[in-house]
């Protein structure tokens, strides 16, 4: 181990300098594969059984989903690498300056969440295996546990990319490993998986949980992490070809998410829970459960040290006045609260897909204004140093109104056609119309993208000069 894997990141969101810009295809997948080997991709996989699919049609929409979704992910993490700039920050050219600053503070209050939610599962089966060995299960265990793993996570967070990029590399590759022992011994055990689950819904029904599923975890996962995306790839250097990064952040994201949902869902195929410390009791236990067990422990950390991050560059971007240190402070404390919420909430699984369901709600429409500005608008030419001047003199303005408009066009688009599983989540179109399907990401995306596109041939922006003449 090197000293500049150990040295500390002391950027904070301004470009990242040619000099800095060190990273490689290879690390930007280990940092991506890591933060997805965990555990909640387990409970994703087994959603699908839950909401009584079958085991194949649920293997089928976590592939495909993926293969769309993953690719909407990467395709983010190609603009952090051309212009070294964080994702917030980028989405300033389609909002305006202060206009960002609503997108960035929802990021920041999203991985509040996030963190919540990946420390719970690590929690949940660190007891079912240490239950094993006689511990009992009681809330000043879960207290110690979820201490230790938010230490690390803060801990991690504070140093910032460089000491990221080195764990994931470290840590990743025996991770896999015992992914590897892990679907062996489920898929090769009698009774462990019963293949010939299928579902028990009515046609109406099953379209409709078929949909929902689609946007939970198949193709809402790779949105789920857009706003990420350029936070890492900007430490990339120039040399290396954008397709080069598209694709290693591609693999990075889809064969752990769709490795990991699978292996959910098989074992979810007998023991049809989505509690982790079940699922791993009904196929592992022994020395096994030990290799578990650290793998479980790796999972929320290489995920965590991500979210940790992201939500100080998201809070900067917001303009909030703090170090990045104090910042990843206070996240560490919030994401502390939050987990202890997810721990004794009486129904993580309907919790857990209500949060989701509601992030793709506002990511979609902001994702589908971001592409259509950087992709189609500007033809991925970005003033970088415009991005970072005053409201007043920004090319790209205070506020953007056609980004701010098109965004809640999408909003509002994607809920008509949302079927979340509480009352404020189930738009009139889903349920009275399309009987209960959920194409929410779809219309968010898509309608937002286009009113953005829209607009702009209706109205000039301040910044329609730098988008015929800004370099990349």
């Amino acid at each position: 181990m090197t000293d500049s894997e150990l040295r500390t990141d002391l950027h904070s969101i301004e470009p990242i300098p040619d000099a800095d810009r060190d990273s490689t295809g290879p690390q930007q997948m280990w940092i991506w594969a890591g933060a997805n080997i965990a555990p909640v991709n387990w409970a994703l996989g087994a959603l699908g059984i839950i909401l009584k699919l079958g085991l194949m049609e649920t293997i089928a929409v976590i592939v495909l989903g993926n293969i769309v979704g993953c690719a909407i992910f990467a395709t983010f993490t190609v603009m952090g690498h051309k212009t070294g700039v964080n994702q917030m920050v980028l989405s300033r050219s389609a909002f305006g300056v202060r206009g960002a600053y609503l997108p960035s503070i929802l990021m920041f209050l999203m991985t509040l969440g996030w963190i919540g939610v990946n420390t719970y599962f690590p929690v949940k089966v660190s007891m079912g295996i240490l239950g094993q060995f006689g511990v009992p299960d009681t809330w000043f265990i879960e207290i110690v546990v979820i201490t230790l793993v938010m230490a690390v996570q803060v801990l991690i967070g504070i140093y910032g990319f460089y000491a990221i990029r080195t764990f994931e590399k470290y840590t990743v590759p025996p991770t896999i490993a015992i992914m590897v022992l892990m679907s062996v011994l489920a898929w090769t055990r009698p009774g462990v998986v019963n293949w010939s689950l299928t579902t028990s819904l009515p046609p109406g029904a099953h379209l409709a949980m078929l949909t929902l599923l689609m946007t939970a975890i198949g193709v809402g996962w790779g949105i789920s992490w857009v706003t990420w995306a350029s936070d890492y790839s900007r430490f990339v250097p120039k040399s290396v070809p954008s397709k080069s990064v598209f694709w290693y952040s591609y693999v990075g994201m889809f064969v752990p998410t769709v490795w990991l949902g699978i292996l959910g869902a098989t074992i979810a195929s007998t023991t049809l829970d989505t509690d982790p410390a079940k699922m791993v009791s009904a196929v592992f236990g022994g020395p096994v459960s030990i290799l578990v067990l650290l793998m479980v422990l790796h999972g929320p950390i290489a995920t965590n040290i991500l979210n940790v991050y992201s939500a100080t560059l998201a809070a900067l971007s917001a303009g909030l006045k703090f170090s990045r240190f104090w910042l990843t402070v206070i996240v560490g404390i919030a994401g502390y609260l939050v987990t202890l919420y997810f721990i004794f909430a009486p129904s993580f699984a309907k919790a857990f897909d209500n949060w989701m369901i509601s992030l793709l709600l506002w990511m979609s429409p902001w994702a589908g204004v971001v592409l259509a500005d950087y992709f189609i608008k500007r033809k991925g030419k970005i003033d970088v140093a415009e991005l970072y001047r005053s409201p007043e003199t920004s090319a790209y303005g205070d506020v953007n109104w056609a980004g701010m408009v098109a965004f809640f066009a999408g909003l509002v688009a994607g809920w008509l056609v949302e079927d979340g599983l509480v009352g404020a989540l189930q738009g009139p179109i889903s349920i009275n119309l399309l009987g209960g399907a959920d194409l929410s990401w779809l219309f968010g995306i898509g309608v937002a993208g286009l009113v953005y596109l829209g607009l702009g041939k209706l109205v000039t922006s301040p910044s329609s000069i730098v988008a015929s003449s800004a370099g990349s």
